[in-house]
């Protein structure tokens, strides 16, 4: 396959990268399974698996649908460009990492705003953790705004076919910090996101909840006080289980919940709005309190009109 050729058609790195991804959930079934070597939540369930490589069609699909709008927008926004980047070694492992310091702050949003969080929970569902939860994605990313993180390097002046082949790469090295068959990877836990890493952030212990948003590079946590080292065995999951195979569920679940909760009776625009927008746990709590609030006031008004007319 010519490079020039992949650069031109990004969107097609992760199919090229499959038989690796393949030979990898091979291995660690083996490994785990097989060999009695993991714990029963590093096991493949093949409904569960099937919902995962299912999610992660819907997920390509999705990005090629949504890719010719996105693609005029960054060439849109590439004639705004700051500079004209000629792509090199050095600027090539410049956009690297000018890319995976945007994905720290697209991956933070996604769990601190729960419009962003109704997409990525798709990812965080599962209590399993083995190399086929990487591919628990998410064909909800286009409309929740992931797109928006990258326009920024477009506008820097990095060709938009670089930076989608770059995000692309950076999703596809993730692939590989999804498993509990590697405990530690010595020095390199100072500098990359490694599978320690990565499986304090699928925890739903309350001492890793929003913890470890790196992409490749684990130094953006360590500057920006998000990073928690491995320590108490990690419980997968979400706080709100969804108990379901099923893609669609596991997709629409939480957007469903959101809407209804934005939509509900009885609520102020700006309330509205923090269901929406808020971190997830705010936006919960920010709707039931004053409906709850109001209830209580409807309630104790009504028994002060009971006594009086008792009186």
């Amino acid at each position: 396959m010519d490079f020039d050729w992949l650069i031109s058609h990004p969107e097609v790195l992760l199919l090229a990268l499959a038989p690796i991804f393949f030979i990898c959930i091979l291995l660690e079934w083996q490994y785990g399974t097989r060999l009695s070597r993991l714990p029963a939540n590093a096991a493949y369930h093949w409904p569960e698996v099937l919902c995962n490589f299912t999610l992660a069609a819907l997920h390509q699909a999705s990005d090629i649908l949504t890719g010719l709008l996105v693609a005029h927008l960054y060439l849109w926004g590439f004639g705004w460009r700051l500079f004209d980047i000629e792509m090199g070694v050095v600027s090539f492992i410049g956009l690297i990492v000018a890319q995976d310091f945007c994905y720290y702050w697209f991956h933070r949003a996604s769990h601190r705003v729960r419009w962003m969080w109704a997409a990525h929970v798709a990812h965080h569902s599962s209590e399993h953790m083995n190399f086929s939860t990487a591919f628990r994605q998410s064909l909800m990313y286009p409309l929740a705004g992931m797109w928006l993180f990258w326009l920024p390097l477009v506008i820097m002046g990095f060709d938009p076919n670089w930076v989608v082949f770059v995000v692309l790469l950076n999703l596809g090295l993730q692939f590989f910090v999804h498993t509990q068959a590697i405990k530690s990877l010595g020095p390199l836990e100072w500098i990359f996101n490694t599978p320690s890493h990565h499986r304090v952030h699928h925890g739903r212990n309350a001492q890793y909840i929003d913890k470890n948003y790196a992409g490749v590079l684990i130094i953006w946590d360590r500057l920006f006080g998000t990073y928690v080292k491995e320590e108490e065995t990690v419980e997968y999951g979400i706080t709100k289980p969804l108990n379901s195979v099923n893609p669609l569920v596991v997709t629409f679940a939480e957007w469903r919940d959101m809407l209804t909760e934005a939509f509900a009776k009885g609520l102020s625009l700006r309330q509205r709005l923090r269901v929406l927008f808020a971190p997830p746990s705010t936006a919960v709590q920010s709707t039931v309190r004053p409906m709850t609030l109001k209830s209580s006031a409807a309630q104790t008004e009504s028994d002060a009109a009971q006594v009086n007319e008792s009186r």
